[in-house]
C-alpha cells in the first residue's frame, strides 16, 4: 500500500504591528506590496489584513494588531534581533535603490554571496529583513 503525498503550504505569516494602517502604509507605500485585504472581522473585532509582494507567489502577510502587552513586546522584535523575512527580487538594484529613496533603513549593505546578492533592512518597527537576489540556478531552498 503506498503512501498519500501531502500537499501543504504556509500561506500567511503573522506580523504583529502597532498599527494597521500605518502598517499598510509602509508595506504598500514604501515596499509596493499589494493589499490583498482589508476587511473587519465583527465577531472577533479586529481587522483582517494580508498583504504581498507583487508578483508574489509565496506566504503572504498577515498584519495582526497587537492586542495585549505580551503582543505590543514583541512588534520588531518577533525573531529576538535575527533576519526574520527573506524578500526574493529579481532585480536587487532596482528595488534597493527604490527602497533607499523612500527611506528604507539598510542596516547591512549590499553584498555579493555564492547564493546571489543581499542587503538585511528594517521594517517600520525595527524586524529585519533580507533582500536577496539569487544567482541563477541557485536554490531557493539552500543557503
Amino acid at each position: 500500500m503506498s503512501e498519500v503525498q501531502k500537499q501543504q503550504a504556509i500561506i500567511h505569516i503573522s506580523l504583529v504591528v502597532n498599527d494597521y494602517d500605518e502598517a499598510i502604509h509602509f508595506y504598500v507605500n514604501k515596499l509596493g506590496f499589494e493589499l490583498l485585504e482589508d476587511s473587519y472581522q465583527a465577531e472577533q473585532d479586529k481587522r483582517w489584513v494580508v498583504v504581498a509582494p507583487p508578483g508574489g507567489q509565496g506566504a503572504t502577510l498577515l498584519l495582526a494588531k497587537a492586542s495585549s502587552a505580551a503582543q505590543s513586546a514583541v512588534v520588531g522584535s518577533q525573531s529576538g534581533g535575527r533576519v526574520f523575512l527573506f524578500l526574493r527580487t529579481d532585480d536587487f538594484g532596482r528595488d534597493y535603490h527604490a527602497y533607499v529613496a523612500k527611506g528604507i533603513e539598510f542596516v547591512r549593505a549590499p553584498s555579493e554571496a555564492e547564493y546571489g546578492t543581499v542587503a538585511v533592512f528594517a521594517d517600520l518597527y525595527g524586524n529585519l529583513w533580507d533582500l536577496i537576489e539569487l544567482k541563477a540556478g541557485h536554490s531557493l531552498y539552500s543557503r
